[in-house]
């Protein structure tokens, strides 16, 4: 026998990012956890939810346990955007206990919250913080027991009120918190924390407890700024759908440079990533420039995150002017604690704003030192999700990544990245009679046919000219090819191969 199933609405934060995290809001009538180390953002984030939610009809109550006031804190408050002046003692109502608190009478504590809690029959209710409770009891000689027992009411009751509710913690280790009672009373955990490494602070939310619905897991970034709280969340993304036997070819992107797009077996596909790599001053920024200058002539729209470089700094004109005229849009990398899947939302975000279709990242090098620290550690498999996002979103994508002329061997990437990428192109450079010379190649286009020759180029005022293949020289990779006795040396144009 089929019995319907109780619906639980789910409530919007107004914190961008953690609905999503959350899986879809936070379940009305349930009572939530708040807990991290001190100066982590447990108030601010109360704070936030409380000012998106709270109406005159569908009131807020906050408790504050701290020894400063409540004007304090709301001094602080104001600061950020989401402050709302005309909600407060409208629609929300600040109660300080810090003298019931000073009794140390844990009895009158809890009868006077729910001596509020009845009279205002609020929709929110927020205790910050409970930590606040337990050392007040401490303090003052209270047992053990008495602690648990007030804990174990307090939960109860907040579990019972016909009201969202939060209880705010500071707990300075994951195993503190779990071994407290109110652990397993909360429907909700969310646990925040702080990751300093050298001279970046960054922040992090875990929702580690979530009755009645699935949630995001893992560690997710979030910011403070202005406005308030932001989580980035991981981004989400739909796998494209494969080209396979009997279906057309994908059209192809042209690229600006005379003589490559042949060479690629007649331009990049679109919807594709593209690796060029190569030393420095090899032409990569030219090159990507020059994508993107293309795609402006054709009417596209594009746009580009550099790392190494201001996007006007040593591009040229023509590219000061797309970005001036807004045919290229910029996305900020210069934000301090930056991660991939941040870099990858800005991206995306521009993408679906100008309706862009073709994306610089400019360079993979450049993009490794700007993120903090702590999330270098896993620069692999945040590009891997990077790559995949972008993807899904239909553009097609150019990526430059710095590489030392080795000599002994060919390689692609730094980071093992390559094979994320669906075409490669390869810049090296080469001694020739006691000259320097330019040198590139295709690698690989998936799916394609595609030129092997390496071709010599030059970069002047009108960016990258391919010019001839070398077919009497033996050893171009090694750096110092060797003629090849018997073989004349003959010019190949570069729409020839």
């Amino acid at each position: 026998m089929k019995t319907d199933k109780a619906k639980i609405n789910r409530l919007h934060t107004g914190v961008p990012g953690l609905d999503e995290v959350l899986g879809g809001g936070l379940p009305e009538f349930s009572f939530n956890l708040i807990a991290g180390s001190p100066g982590c953002g447990k108030t601010t984030l109360a704070n936030q939810i409380m000012f998106a939610r709270a109406t005159p009809e569908r009131s807020a109550l906050y408790f504050t346990v701290l020894g400063e006031p409540s004007l304090k804190m709301l001094r602080y408050q104001q600061q950020y955007d989401f402050f709302d002046s005309e909600k407060v003692n409208r629609a929300i109502r600040f109660v300080n206990l810090s003298e019931d608190m000073a009794t140390g009478d844990l009895e009158k504590v809890l009868a006077r919250i729910v001596g509020e809690v009845e009279t205002h029959e609020p929709a929110l209710v927020f205790v910050d913080s409970f930590r606040a409770v337990v050392r007040a009891s401490q303090r003052d000689g209270g047992s053990h027991r008495e602690l648990e027992d007030f804990v174990q009411q307090l939960g109860t009751l907040m579990t019972t009120w016909q009201a969202t509710t939060f209880l705010l913690g500071d707990y300075s280790t994951e195993g503190e918190a779990n071994s407290n009672p109110i652990f397993t009373i909360a429907d909700g955990l969310i646990l925040l924390r702080q990751s300093v490494q050298r001279n970046s602070v960054v922040r992090k939310l875990e929702v580690t407890k979530m009755r009645g619905q699935p949630t995001l897991a893992g560690i997710h970034t979030f910011r403070i700024t202005d406005a308030g709280i932001s989580v980035i969340a991981p981004v989400q993304f739909d796998v494209p759908a494969e080209s396979g036997a009997g279906m057309p070819d994908p059209p192809r992107a042209e690229l600006g440079v005379r003589g490559l797009d042949a060479m690629m077996g007649g331009g990049l596909p679109r919807g594709y990533s593209l690796l060029v790599a190569g030393p420095s001053g090899s032409g990569k920024s030219i090159l990507a420039s020059a994508f993107l200058a293309e795609g402006a002539r054709l009417g596209e729209t594009g746009i580009i995150a550099a790392f190494e470089q201001r996007p006007t700094q040593s591009r040229g004109p023509v590219m000061a002017e797309l970005i001036e005229s807004g045919r290229v849009g910029v996305v900020n990398t210069r934000v301090p604690g930056i991660s991939i899947d941040e870099i990858a939302i800005l991206i995306i975000r521009e993408i679906q704003r100008l309706k862009a279709t073709r994306v610089v990242i400019d360079s993979l090098s450049g993009c490794e030192l700007a993120l903090a620290p702590t999330f270098r550690e896993d620069f692999r498999e945040s590009m891997a999700r990077m790559v995949s996002a972008l993807a899904s979103t239909g553009v097609t994508v150019l990526m430059t990544s710095e590489l030392e002329d080795r000599y002994v061997d060919l390689r692609f990437s730094p980071y093992g990245t390559a094979f994320l990428t669906d075409a490669i192109i390869v810049q090296r450079y080469i001694e020739i009679d006691s000259h320097l010379r330019r040198v590139m190649a295709v690698v690989k286009v998936r799916n394609s046919a595609h030129s092997n020759q390496l071709h010599l180029f030059h970069i002047d005022a009108d960016g990258i000219q391919i010019d001839e293949m070398l077919i009497n020289r033996d050893g171009i990779l090694s750096g110092q090819p060797t003629r090849v006795p018997g073989l004349s040396g003959r010019h190949i144009d570069a729409d020839d191969h």
